[in-house]
């Protein structure tokens, strides 16, 4: 940890309570950088540097962020009320074959117990989502093609709601929390990667389902270690 060896006696360690506390609401954000360092075949070294980089730069920037501007231009444009899906261009039929993959992807990762691979592959369908936003520009099309809009974002909430499924088992609070944004019930690992939301389903607002660290925050886990 830091570069030095865990030490509970030289109170050179997280202490899980203190964390609770310190930061209330961000159970998940601790368990992805664990796992996402996790030391499966050779020691690691976690830092709370790389700790609040990994929040803020991939649970935040990514993940995030595309559940809420699939959320928020859902509610924009139709009320929250899910879109149909039009003509399939063949960008949109590639998407939904990449989709496809990723619970067969994920799940073989932890069945061999490698849940950093599983985890970085669970990142990868959000960055699949960020990317089919950024290159299809939905916000740029409302005036002037509906139809085309209604499918980019219908194609959206379906990546969305693989990722609440998928993300069950490395941040449990955070999948419940998208659950209960995507109005989701009774669906298990099957569902994902197929068609899970229908047109005319209502979502609920959106909620950040993480927060962004701030150095501070950091400076005091810091300072706590040299105390």
């Amino acid at each position: 940890m830091e570069g030095k060896k865990l030490s509970t006696s030289r109170n050179w360690a997280i202490w899980l309570h203190e964390y609770l506390e310190d930061f209330k609401g961000q159970e998940d954000a601790l368990r992805y950088a664990l796992c996402a360092t996790a030391p499966e075949g050779k020691d690691t070294d976690f830092t709370w540097a790389d700790f609040q980089a990994r929040n803020n730069n991939e649970l935040v920037a990514i993940f995030g962020n595309f559940i809420n501007r699939v959320v928020v231009l859902t509610h924009k444009y139709w009320e929250g009320n899910v879109p149909r899906p039009n003509n399939l261009d063949n960008y949109d039929k590639e998407v939904l074959v990449k989709l496809a993959e990723f619970p067969k992807k994920i799940g073989d990762s932890i069945e061999k117990f490698r849940f950093r691979e599983a985890l970085a592959e669970l990142m990868n369908l959000a960055r699949l989502g960020n990317k089919y936003l950024a290159d299809t520009e939905p916000w740029k099309l409302k005036t002037t093609d509906e139809k085309r809009t209604e499918t980019i974002l219908n194609i959206a909430i379906q990546i969305a709601a693989s990722l609440a499924i998928l993300s069950e088992p490395f941040l449990p609070f955070s999948s419940e929390k998208l659950k209960i944004i995507l109005a989701l019930k009774n669906v298990n690992w099957n569902d994902a990667g197929g068609i899970i939301i229908k047109e005319n389903h209502q979502l609920n607002q959106a909620t950040h389902l993480f927060e962004k660290i701030e150095d501070e925050k950091i400076a005091k886990q810091l300072e706590k270690l040299k105390s």
